[in-house]
C-alpha cells in the first residue's frame, strides 16, 4: 500500500462532522517490515489529525524490537498516568488496577494514543482505553492478529514504497545538493534500497554529500557492497539484506573517528543517550564528540531527539553493536563500557547531592581520568537529568550485572530511587535482587540495608506483615553485628511496620529505642526521625495531643540542621496533630511545609504537596 492510501485509510477512521460521534474503530495497527516508515507515517497522521483529539495525545515507544528489554505494559501505564496528572504515589502497583485507573481517566475524553514499536499483544492490550471516543494507533512489524480478532482492530500493512514515491523521496533529499539525476537511474538506486524509506534516506544523504559523484558511480558502489553482503549472507530475506547493504555502504564512508563513535554507541544499553554518555564511550573531547554526533545525524545513522540528545533506529542500533564486536577488540569494548558506567555512577552521585542531600552518598573516590561529571547548578537541573536518564541508569545496572562488573551494581540505591518514584513493583524486584546478591556475597551489613529497603517497599505496597518480617531480620542482623548505628536506623523501619499492623505498644518502644540510640551516637537527624515516628504512632492511636510534642521536637531538630524535606514531613505531622483543636495553627504549619518543598519537582514531592494542600483546605473551613 502506498503512503497516500494509508493516510486516507487512517482518515476514514475519523467520524463525520459530529465532534462527539464515535470513531469507526478504536484500534488501528500499522504493520510492516523494518524500515518501512511505520513510525513516520503514524506521527505524520497524528499531527494532521490533532484537531480531532482536543483532549490531547499520548505517545510511548514500547521498544519491542530493541536489543534490550521492551517497555512493559505497567511501565507504559505509569508514564501515561503521570502524563495525565496522577501523582506517582497514587499510581497502583498492580497492573490491572493501574489499567482500570487509566481507563477511567480517559472515559469521556477524546484522545489519540500512539503505541510505537509493539512486539506483542500483551504489551498493547492493557493500554487500550476501551471507549469509542479514543483512538489507539499501534505500529508493529508483526500482524498482532489478536487485536483484530478480539478488539476489532483495523490493520494497515505498509509494504515497500511504489517506485514513483521512492524516486520522489530520493529527489526530495538530494534537491539543491546535486544536479538532477535521471529518473531511471534513481529507480535503479531505489531498487537497490528495496524501496524502504529508512534505506532510501541514508542512500539519498550519501548522494547529497557527494554531489560530484555521478549516479552511475553511486549505483556501482552500492552494487559492490551488495555483492559483498550477498557473499556473507544466506539471502533468505531480500529486504533485510538490502537494508544492511545500505548500512554498510554508509558506515564504510564515515571517517575513522565517526565510524568508531558509531560502533561504540552500539554498546550503550539504554533507549537514548546524551552528549555526556557519548563522550564517555569515545574518550574524545566534548567538542569533537559533538561534531561526530552531528556527522552521524547528518548521515541518518542517528536521530536527534533534543539538543545534544540522540537515539538509534533499532535496526541501526543492532548494526552498530555488531560492528563493535567485529571492529573493536574485547579489551577496547570493555574499557569503553567501563568509561560509560563510570560516567553514570558519578553523574548519579552528583544529582543525588541536590535531590536527596541528607541521604547517604556512594562514597566515591576521585573520578577516573576523562570522566566529565555533570555540574548541576540547582535542584531543577538535577531533576531534569534524573528524569531523562532513569531508564539508562537501570539499563546500565543490568549490563553491569551481565558483564559481572559488580562494583558498578548499586541495586539497593536503584531500589530506593524507584521506591521514591512510586514504582513499587520495580523497587521490590530490585530490592530482592540486591538482597540475593548480598546474601551470596555474605556481606551482612549490606544484607540488612537491603532488608530495610525491602521493608519500606512492602509497607508502601500495603503489605505490613512482609514489611515487619524484613525489618525484624534487619534488626536481628544489627544486634548480631553489635552495630548500634545501623540498629537505630533499622529500628525506624521496624516501628513503621508495627504501627501499620496496629501493634502500637511495640511501635512506640521501637521508635523510642531508635531515638535514644541516635541521641547517644550524636546523630540528631535520625534521632528526630525516631521522635517523628513516635508522634505518628500516637496519632494512629487517636491521641494527637500526645503526638504533638514529638512532632514539634522533630520539626525543631530538622530546621536546625537545614533538612528541608524532613522538616516538611515533621510539620505535616504537627499540623495533623493540631488540626482538631487548633485548626488555624494546623493551616500555618501546612503553609510552612508547602513552602519548604516548593522547589521540589519529583513525583513524590508533588503528591505530598497536593495531599497537604487538600488537608489545609479542609482545616481552613474549621478555622473560620
Amino acid at each position: 500500500m502506498d503512503r497516500t492510501d494509508a493516510l486516507e485509510r487512517l482518515d476514514a477512521i475519523l467520524p463525520g462532522d459530529g465532534a462527539n460521534d464515535p470513531l469507526i474503530v478504536s484500534v488501528c495497527v500499522i504493520a510492516g517490515t523494518a524500515g518501512a516508515g511505520k513510525t513516520s507515517l503514524a506521527l505524520r497522521w497524528a499531527h494532521q489529525a490533532k484537531s480531532w483529539f482536543p483532549d490531547g495525545q499520548l505517545y510511548v515507544n514500547l521498544r519491542g524490537y530493541d536489543p534490550g528489554e521492551p517497555v512493559a505494559a505497567h511501565e507504559a501505564l505509569h508514564r501515561f498516568l503521570t502524563a495525565l496528572g496522577t501523582p506517582a504515589a497514587a499510581i497502583p502497583a498492580d497492573q490491572e488496577a493501574a489499567a482500570a485507573l487509566y481507563r477511567s481517566m480517559l472515559s469521556g475524553r477524546r484522545m489519540l494514543v500512539l503505541l510505537d514499536n509493539a512486539a506483542t499483544v500483551a504489551q498493547v492490550r492493557p493500554l487500550l482505553p476501551g471507549n469509542s471516543r479514543c483512538l489507539v494507533v499501534v505500529t508493529s512489524r508483526g500482524r498482532l492478529s489478536g487485536l483484530s480478532i478480539r478488539d476489532g482492530a483495523e490493520r494497515i500493512t505498509l509494504g515497500t514504497l511504489p517506485e514513483t514515491e521512492a524516486v520522489a523521496l530520493l529527489r526530495a533529499v538530494t534537491a539543491g545538493y546535486r544536479p538532477a539525476d535521471d529518473s531511471r537511474k534513481l529507480a535503479e538506486l531505489a531498487q537497490l534500497c528495496a524501496r524502504l524509506p529508512l534505506a532510501l534516506r541514508i542512500a539519498a544523504e550519501r548522494a547529497a554529500t557527494h554531489p560530484h559523484m555521478g549516479i552511475d558511480e553511486l549505483i556501482e558502489d552500492l552494487r559492490d557492497e551488495s555483492a559483498l553482503w550477498d557473499a556473507l549472507s544466506t539471502g533468505d530475506e531480500a529486504e533485510a539484506d538490502a537494508v544492511r547493504t545500505v548500512f554498510a555502504w554508509s558506515y564504510r564512508a564515515l571517517s575513522s573517528d565517526a565510524a568508531r563513535l558509531f560502533r561504540l554507541l552500539g554498546l550503550h544499553p539504554g533507549p537514548d543517550f546524551g552528549l555526556g554518555a557519548a563522550r564517555a564511550l569515545s574518550a574524545l573531547p566534548v567538542r569533537r564528540t559533538r561534531q561526530l554526533l552531528d556527522v552521524l545525524v547528518g548521515a541518518h545513522l542517528l536521530e536527534q531527539t533534543a539538543p545534544d540528545r540522540c537515539e538509534f533506529h533499532d535496526l541501526l542500533r543492532a548494526y552498530a553493536a555488531e560492528q563493535a564486536k567485529i571492529d573493536e577488540p574485547p579489551p577496547a569494548r570493555l574499557a569503553a563500557l567501563r568509561r560509560l558506567l563510570d560516567w553514570y555512577v558519578y553523574a548519579a552521585d552528583a544529582a543525588q547531592e541536590l535531590l536527596w542531600p541528607n541521604h547517604k552518598r556512594l562514597g566515591l573516590d576521585q573520578p577516573p581520568p576523562n570522566t566529565d561529571v555533570p555540574e548541576f547548578s540547582d535542584y531543577d537541573q538535577a531533576v531534569d537529568w534524573a528524569e531523562r536518564e532513569q531508564a539508562n541508569v537501570v539499563a546500565a545496572v543490568r549490563v553491569a550485572e551481565k558483564e559481572n562488573l559488580d562494583s558498578y551494581v548499586a541495586l539497593s540505591n536503584l531500589a530506593t530511587s524507584r521506591l521514591q518514584a512510586g514504582r513499587l513493583d520495580e523497587a521490590a524486584h530490585d530490592a530482592r535482587r540486591a538482597l540475593a546478591f548480598h546474601r551470596e556475597a555474605g556481606n551482612k551489613r549490606s544484607i540488612g540495608n537491603a532488608l530495610r529497603i525491602l521493608s519500606a517497599v512492602h509497607l508502601d505496597r500495603g503489605e505490613p506483615l512482609e514489611a515487619l518480617r524484613a525489618a525484624d531480620e534487619a534488626v536481628d542482623i544489627a544486634l548480631e553485628l553489635r552495630n548500634t548505628t545501623v540498629e537505630g536506623y533499622w529500628l525506624l523501619a521496624q516501628a513503621d511496620a508495627l504501627r501499620a499492623l496496629g501493634r502500637f505498644g511495640e511501635a512506640l518502644e521501637a521508635g523510642q529505642r531508635s531515638a535514644a540510640l541516635h541521641r547517644r551516637l550524636g546523630d540528631t537527624s535520625r534521632e528526630a526521625m525516631g521522635w517523628h515516628g513516635v508522634g505518628e504512632t500516637y496519632q494512629a492511636m487517636g491521641r494527637p495531643a500526645d503526638a504533638e510534642p514529638f512532632h514539634r521536637m522533630a520539626v525543631e531538630a530538622h530546621h536546625a540542621l537545614g533538612e528541608t524535606w524532613h522538616a516538611a514531613v515533621a510539620l505535616d505531622g504537627l499540623a495533623r496533630a493540631t488540626q482538631e483543636d487548633h485548626p488555624s495553627q494546623a493551616v500555618a504549619h501546612w503553609d510552612e511545609a508547602i513552602g519548604l518543598i516548593a522547589e521540589y519537582r519529583d513525583d513524590r514531592a508533588v503528591a505530598f504537596r497536593e495531599r497537604m494542600l487538600r488537608a489545609q483546605r479542609q482545616a481552613s473551613h474549621g478555622a473560620v
